[in-house]
């Protein structure tokens, strides 16, 4: 599609909007329980493209972090959605308290969504399921980098979607930038910050509301009291599943010097313990990441970095997972999100190191904390700033639909999952209803401060101050 044909595209999708500006619960349930019974009908070959985009993918771990999350974002915005479209009353001042308030929750229109290829599926149903429950049309510009689950989603959405419920527009960047440019109601990204900031920028032509999940360096800090046995398990899940292509993947860890060689031993073991099997490791998106992460290590090698790594070396595998210790500073591997199976170990003296360190770099999207000490805990909590926070594990805050998720910073802006996601496709519109007081008109709104003035206005300031 070109430019115009976009925009055009866009005009139907607003008329469309307009018909049926307020749809029932009945209608956005419905629509809702499509997208589900679209992913049961078609789960086996979902699991196949996503695992042909990636070479390797194990079914398990599609149907486990994309389809299962879609299924509990689906039944919990269900579950809820009538009490997040019904109206919210609001308390008044004394001299309105004859009047009625409150605030509605309004469809913004049209959203568009700009999906990601590290999970392909997730990343576009899930924000799909929270802008349809808050009633409005939705189109998807998905990755063209995962092209054949891009392409298969395109397909099976036309299947059970009228294009002027939920449209699908598969195509290259230059069609994403023109996707990105056209005046939606609200915009919605899942991507690199490089990419976003170029979304941002083409959004504010037109003062589109957008949402940026974006992500970067989500630290894992390992306190003193901590087990590093079950430490090392849940960072070695966080990093590895999915290849590492996931964006709240720990990036990096930091610990006290000392117990470094021991945190690495222990790493190594949870590694080979969960990942020996090579068709249970993902591999890269495209060769294009597997030099990325190439050049990531020798640039950190040739800078004094020391490589361990994580897994026996595999003829089938492309790219070995790798710890890196002793990594200077000016490392790409250091500045860049890794987005892969690499991760670095930073020595630090205390738990204030620590903070400053992750204080030194940009906002990340998570921060993981192990350890038992609760007044660390808190100090950890009130002095640095992420997207979100999860204690003793990895990922799982992302999986709770209760929970918002979104970043903060350059880690993104705005948020989703469960009411959040309404919230953000959803304009709070607020109501009041002016009537007058006991029933008289002299009493009623703003006649209480119509000129010419006297002391009955001199009275009601004094009450209001």
């Amino acid at each position: 599609m070109n430019s115009v044909s976009l925009q055009l595209h866009l005009e139907e999708l607003k008329k469309a909007y307009l018909h049926e500006p307020a749809p029932s619960f009945e209608v956005r349930k419905e629509r809702i329980l499509r997208i589900v019974q679209m992913i049961n009908k078609y789960e086996e070959n979902l699991c196949k493209v996503v695992s042909a985009d990636f070479g390797v993918r194990h079914s398990v771990e599609t149907r486990l972090i994309e389809l299962n999350t879609v299924r509990q974002a689906a039944k919990f915005a269900i579950k809820h959605l009538k009490d997040w479209m019904a109206p919210r009353s609001v308390d008044l001042p004394f001299h309105l308290r004859s009047s009625n308030a409150w605030t509605q929750s309004q469809a913004k229109g049209v959203v568009g969504i700009i999906s990601s290829w590290n999970y392909p599926i997730q990343l576009a149903l899930v924000p799909a399921i929270a802008a349809i429950a808050a009633g409005n049309r939705v189109w998807l510009k998905p990755s063209e980098r995962s092209a054949r689950t891009s392409g298969y989603l395109a397909t099976i959405i036309t299947e059970y979607f009228h294009p002027l419920e939920f449209s699908v527009t598969a195509g290259d960047s230059s069609l994403a930038s023109d996707f990105a440019a056209l005046p939606f109601d609200h915009l919605f990204f899942t991507g690199s910050s490089v990419t976003g900031k170029k979304v941002m920028r083409a959004a504010s032509d037109n003062l589109t509301p957008i949402t940026l999940e974006l992500g970067g360096k989500s630290p894992a800090i390992i306190h003193t009291d901590a087990s590093l046995k079950e430490a090392a398990k849940k960072i070695i899940y966080g990093k590895l599943l999915n290849g590492g292509q996931t964006c709240i993947a720990p990036d990096y860890v930091l610990i006290k010097h000392e117990l470094i060689p021991a945190l690495q031993a222990e790493l190594k073991t949870a590694a080979q313990q969960m990942f020996s099997n090579d068709e249970e490791l993902t591999s890269a998106i495209d060769q294009a990441q597997t030099v990325r992460w190439m050049t990531l290590v020798n640039d950190a090698i040739s800078k004094g970095a020391q490589a361990t790594p994580l897994l026996e070396s595999s003829s089938t595998r492309p790219f070995t997972p790798l710890l890196l210790s002793q990594v200077s500073d000016d490392s790409l591997v250091m500045k860049e999100e890794v987005f892969g199976p690499i991760l670095p170990i930073i020595g630090i003296a205390s738990v204030g190191e620590a903070i400053n360190y992750v204080n030194d770099r940009d906002h990340p999207l998570a921060l993981y904390w192990f350890g038992k000490d609760k007044k660390v805990l808190k100090e950890i909590l009130a002095r640095t700033h992420s997207g979100g926070v999860c204690v003793n594990d990895t990922l799982l805050h992302a999986g709770i639909e209760n929970l918002p998720f979104g970043g903060i910073g350059a880690s993104g802006m705005g948020s989703y999952h469960g009411k959040a996601g309404f919230d953000t496709f959803s304009h709070q519109k607020p109501v009041l209803e002016v009537k007058g007081f006991l029933g008289m008109r002299k009493w009623m709104g703003t006649n209480l401060a119509h000129p010419p003035y006297g002391k009955a206005i001199e009275k009601l300031i004094r009450k209001m101050s």
